[in-house]
């Protein structure tokens, strides 16, 4: 299988092979407009005229780490006759609209290129959508959709028109995810993750929207995309992509291939001593808040065509520490996992592992910042009842250094 890799107007490269031996080949004319070594891809994927073949497996993974995860993944397979694990056929049936601003495509097949085009969706039909991941699983439809989007919660991904919804047919970007309320004890989630994406943009952590519509009666979240401007793709990687973690390995304690010190590692190899401080206070706002799912799915980079490396925004901040869990975080902090015993030492100290000067200040005015933020905010009716006061009591603890369930250790 031969499968075209574009980006930003260009063929940066094809995908050859099959399902086991496949590997990312970079094109002449990427690297004569980008430059030899170029990151514009990735950080993990240079443009290199000479790839080197002990990162094969590597490179494999970038692309595989594009595909959806549990239940959205095999109903996918079941709906485009896929076989599991078979990434070139996967991308070259969904891979017109992924994470990012890649279009992949089969060079071998005479319906491509395709045409890009809209159906427009009634709020019913929206529902219905949000109501059957095996018909219609991200909303794509069964011979013309063509979008994929990792994560394993189950949403749907749309248009925005001027006049309402549209399903996105032939690989037109899509514009927003929708999430719908789920049931029982979960019935609170989009409405607490609506909450966490508030403070997220008082922080100037975050600039896209985060609301709670109705469909025909199904409350969902809808997230506008920050990897879509004006209906234009932005390139985008996550921390998975750019450190070589496989599937659950996003998690630190699924083998210890991530953490967030490796995270500050590649920002400050590539990135800016900004962006460093700005990861930081992502840090300090999921520990307040108890986002326990800040893995390295929900950390990326942006890649503009300009050629710079940027951290992108902070996205998937869920309150979750009242919820049925583990109580532990999924990327350690200064060595410690659970949630509730987490101080404000533990921050200053794995900051400071990263060498983030002032590290001391930086976390106490992110503290004082998150307080006052809280003085002004309200949750959405729906959240869990006693939000507010929990993450209050979390912040009021990390400011007096006691552990963020409060008893010392």
């Amino acid at each position: 299988m031969r499968l075209a890799v574009e980006l930003h107007g260009t063929r940066v490269g094809t995908i050859d092979g099959d399902a086991r031996t496949f590997d990312f080949v970079p094109s002449p004319e990427a690297i004569e407009r980008f430059g030899a070594n170029s990151t514009i891809l990735s950080v993990a994927i240079p443009l290199a005229p000479r790839q080197r073949r002990d990162h094969a497996r590597r490179r494999r993974n970038w692309f595989a780490e594009l595909l959806p995860e549990g239940s959205q993944y095999e109903h996918m397979l079941a709906q485009g006759h896929l076989i599991r694990g078979d990434t070139p056929a996967f991308l070259a049936r969904y891979g017109r609209d992924v994470a990012g601003a890649l279009q992949i495509w089969d060079l071998d097949d005479p319906t491509e290129p395709r045409s890009p085009g809209l159906r427009e969706l009634s709020p019913p039909q929206v529902r219905r959508m949000l109501e059957d991941p095996v018909g219609s699983p991200l909303a794509n439809e069964a011979s013309t959709g063509k979008s994929s989007l990792g994560g394993v919660q189950p949403k749907i991904v749309l248009v925005r028109t001027p006049t309402g919804w549209a399903q996105a047919v032939g690989g037109q970007p899509t514009t927003h995810i929708l999430k719908p309320q789920l049931g029982g004890t979960l019935g609170t989630v989009i409405f607490d993750e609506e909450f966490g994406s508030r403070l997220s943009r008082r922080m100037g952590l975050a600039a896209f929207g985060t609301t709670v519509a109705d469909f025909d009666g199904l409350a969902a979240l809808v997230v506008e995309r920050y990897d879509r401007s004006d209906g234009t793709r932005v390139h985008q990687e996550d921390l998975s992509q750019a450190l070589g973690a496989e599937h659950n390995e996003k998690y630190q304690e699924m083998g210890g291939v991530v953490s967030l010190r490796r995270i500050a590692e590649v920002l400050s190899q590539y990135a800016s001593a900004r962006d460093l401080h700005r990861l930081a206070r992502m840090v300090v706002l999921s520990v307040a808040v108890g986002n326990l799912d800040m893995h390295t799915k929900n950390i990326a980079l942006l890649h503009p065509s300009t050629g710079e490396t940027l951290l992108a925004p902070a996205y998937d901040v869920a309150p979750q520490a009242h919820g049925p869990n583990d109580g532990r975080l999924a990327l350690a902090v200064n060595g410690t996992y659970r949630h509730q015993e987490i101080t404000r030492a533990d921050l200053v100290a794995e900051f400071t592992s990263w060498g983030l000067r002032h590290a001391e200040q930086r976390t106490s005015d992110a503290l004082d910042e998150i307080a006052a933020i809280l003085d002004e905010e309200t949750p959405l009716a729906g959240s869990f009842h006693g939000l507010l006061d929990e993450i209050t009591s979390f912040v009021d603890n990390l400011r007096s250094g006691l552990p963020v369930g409060g008893a010392p250790r």
